[in-house]
């Protein structure tokens, strides 16, 4: 009764259900992968932000690329501000998501080297090509601290590097470009301000990334796996319907045989 699986239908829906099989597990292990990486990197923000601030200059150098390991580690640095190159990030959102821009301000340190430090946001004006309202930044030394950050570029953040921007606007917050339009050597990658806080609020400090949450990708990964093991039990379930219907089909077409020699 139970050749009817060697059907052309029937040949059919089982090598579906065995590639279908494989492919959920598959889909759910890269979920599970997923999960893990979130759990390693909340891990990571967690234990750079509580450590111990070190020197910027310990960590990076120019043309240095800032490796995983040190993305948001508390870092500082010791200069004076140079707001005369000081320019604006497009497209930047604040803690609401507001769209407006970061204000990236050069730190010349002691030995002529340049610490890029991303001061906060600032909400645009009314022209969206126009320098916005940006507060002041202090004047004379300054010690800073902050979360070290790695130099943004297309392929890393999907952000465009759009020409023909305004005077002193950028897309991307790159050392290696502001080397070249501050006219100085620039520490790779860049600070992004948690202390001193500016008195007024102003510029906008940038939150701490999320670093409690881990996401659905656990959830999603059982979803797969239990998926996988539908498959068999779905088509178990659906041979034994076709062989009761079948049963159930020869005996009345058994029945209605035997109908006449009983008359």
């Amino acid at each position: 009764m139970y050749r009817f699986v060697l059907t052309r239908q029937w040949v059919f829906l089982t090598l579906m259900a065995l590639a279908l099989i494989p492919a959920m597990i598959e889909l759910g292990f890269w979920q599970y992968h997923r999960h893990e990486h979130r759990v390693a990197q909340n891990q990571l923000i967690e234990a750079n932000l509580r450590a111990k601030p070190v020197p910027m200059t310990e960590v990076t150098s120019p043309g240095h690329r800032v490796p995983r390991a040190d993305f948001w580690r508390a870092v500082t640095a010791t200069g004076t501000y140079d707001t005369a190159h000081e320019v604006v990030v497009r497209m930047r959102t604040d803690n609401d998501d507001k769209v407006g821009f970061h204000v990236l301000t050069p730190l010349v340190l002691s030995d002529g080297r340049v610490a890029l430090v991303n001061r906060g946001w600032v909400p645009g004006g009314d022209d969206p090509r126009a320098y916005p309202p940006v507060p002041t930044a202090p004047t004379g030394e300054v010690t800073v601290t902050g979360r070290l950050k790695a130099d943004e570029t297309s392929g890393g953040s999907g952000i465009k590097d759009r020409k023909g921007l305004p005077d002193r606007q950028v897309m991307l917050i790159n050392s290696a470009q502001q080397a070249e339009y501050l006219g100085r050597t620039v520490l790779g990658g860049y600070l992004e301000l948690t202390a001193p806080a500016p008195a007024d609020g102003a510029p906008e400090p940038i939150a701490d990334p999320d670093h409690d949450s881990i996401g659905p990708h656990m959830a999603y990964a059982v979803q797969w796996w239990l998926f996988a093991a539908a498959v068999p039990v779905g088509w178990v379930v659906l041979v034994r319907r076709e062989k009761r219907e079948r049963e159930e089909e020869a005996a009345r077409a058994e029945a209605s045989r035997q109908e006449p020699a009983t008359a």
